[in-house]
């Protein structure tokens, strides 16, 4: 048998920190305290190689539950649909009307910080609403 492991989300990104920071808002994530030895991020970004500077930025579940997200920088835009997708699971347990109601008011909040509504899928006897999003970047996600 396998054993479990730990699991870290990692994006690709123009600007790491701004995405991270957009996710911390989305989940209720935190950063995590600087390395030793040093106040702030900045700081700690401050002293790497010019070429490093910025270039990645991290942020976890302050429980401690979910998984680390990593965003890495990196020289390309975002082209093509993701293939791999966060599931912002706000409706669970939620059916009918209330659940597009939970949806919705949490997408009008994600839009508020940059997000951006990409569609709404109605139930539809089978499968129960949920929200299409991109992030600060476009990056694909969803309100489930």
């Amino acid at each position: 048998m396998a054993s479990v492991k730990q699991v870290q989300v990692t994006f690709d990104c123009a600007e790491p920190e701004r995405v991270a920071r957009f996710w911390c808002e989305v989940l209720g994530y935190v950063v995590p305290t600087p390395p030793e030895g040093f106040a702030t991020w900045d700081d700690f970004d401050r002293s790497l190689p010019p070429e490093r500077q910025g270039a990645a930025f991290a942020c976890g579940d302050p429980a401690g539950v979910g998984p680390r997200l990593f965003f890495q920088r990196v020289p390309e835009g975002k082209v093509v649909k993701n293939r791999v997708h966060l599931c912002v699971r706000v409706g669970t347990g939620l059916v009918g009307d209330e659940r597009l109601a939970t949806l919705e008011a949490e997408c009008a909040r994600l839009v508020a910080l940059g997000a951006v509504h990409e569609r709404t899928m109605y139930a539809d006897g089978h499968d129960e609403s949920c929200i299409v999003m991109q992030d600060i970047e476009g990056n694909e996600f969803c309100l489930d």
